[in-house]
């Protein structure tokens, strides 16, 4: 597969994403190729570690390739999407409890479903260049691949700010947020990488580990506390709209440009979630309640129009005066029953 280029490499199992001239967005042959290897090194002592990078400079992985997504959904066939972000989140499921070390490399962009391709391993490595961001409200989905885990995790209300203002983290921020865990600069990664596979240890990366630059997050907890504490979207808007500061406005600015039907189920999940009974199935659970309808009743195939199809950046939401009926989460947020993800089971 030209867009994938899986192979063992010393004592390393080795994926590396090679569409650079799409952003290295996921295809869904690119998902279940990922996952094959997975099951196959799982019993395969010659691999002890698994490393996970991108080809060029701009990103890691910028998210999931959607044009097949919208080309289906827009004439009726909701079952592509459902079973790709079915077999997606099983995936992502498969990486957070594998049993080998597993090391990304997450050079510029990742975004939605580069998180959970990258963001779900045992060792996650941010550089200068890395840009950390859950965007799904701007095109009519919620946070997902795992996300809203991290996002559940993260401290404070971070989750509900990067939640459904999209905010790019850099590497700092997504150290603090809980989206990465070492800073290492580039330029040592190529090397980095042949030791990981000479050695089969991932000793290398702790020791190569260096202070980030700083981050704007933590300075602004205080805030992000104080705004988004809301029990509600509504809620949250209207703490944004009374604030007055620059912050607050900059925010507003990016809420308008969402899904009021998202950004209303983002902060439902995130309240869902956090407690003693958080853990990754409950939350795939959840973005999978929303995934498997949100073509049928959300704002994605409008989403996906106004973004990527006419690039008209003028999406038609549901509630756009963002008053979001809470009978309309509820129902977005409904069990599945039956139609629930099956997150044990190997590749078809």
């Amino acid at each position: 597969m030209s867009d994938i280029d899986i192979r063992i490499a010393g004592r390393a199992g080795r994926i590396t994403l090679t569409r650079p001239q799409a952003l290295n967005a996921m295809t869904y042959e690119m998902c279940l190729a990922i996952e094959k290897a997975f099951d196959a090194w799982r019993a395969d002592d010659t691999v002890q570690i698994i490393v996970i990078d991108a080809e060029g400079d701009r990103a890691f992985c910028s998210g999931g390739d959607i044009a097949e997504l919208y080309a289906t959904g827009t004439k009726g066939d909701y079952g592509y999407g459902r079973k790709f972000w079915a077999d997606e989140y099983r995936l992502n499921h498969k990486i957070f409890g594998y049993p080998k070390p597993v090391v990304s490399f997450l050079q510029g962009f990742t975004m939605g479903g580069g998180v959970g391709i990258g963001c779900h391993g045992s060792h996650r490595v941010v550089g200068e260049s890395s840009q950390i961001a859950m965007p799904e409200c701007s095109i009519g989905l919620v946070p997902d691949v795992g996300g809203s885990l991290m996002l559940a995790l993260a401290p404070g209300r971070l989750g509900e700010y990067l939640g459904i203002t999209g905010t790019r983290m850099n590497a700092a921020d997504a150290i603090y947020a809980g989206f990465a865990d070492h800073y290492i600069p580039e330029l040592k990664w190529t090397n980095l990488i042949a030791e990981l596979e000479a050695t089969g240890s991932i000793e290398g990366v702790t020791q190569s580990a260096e202070q980030s630059d700083t981050g704007t997050l933590e300075g602004q907890l205080d805030k992000i506390n104080a705004l988004f504490a809301g029990e509600r979207l509504g809620d949250i808007l209207t703490l944004l709209k009374t604030d007055g500061s620059d912050f607050a406005a900059e925010a507003l600015k990016k809420t308008s440009r969402n899904s009021p039907l998202s950004m209303a189920c983002t902060v439902e999940i995130m309240h869902r979630l956090r407690g003693p009974s958080l853990t990754l199935e409950k939350a795939l659970d959840l973005e999978y309640r929303f995934t498997f309808r949100a073509m049928e009743h959300g704002d994605f195939l409008e989403g996906i129009r106004a973004a990527i199809i006419d690039k008209d950046r003028n999406p038609q939401w549901q509630y756009a005066d963002q008053d979001v009926p809470l009978a309309a989460v509820s129902k977005m947020l409904q069990p599945l029953g039956p139609d629930a993800p099956k997150l044990q089971e190997t590749t078809p």
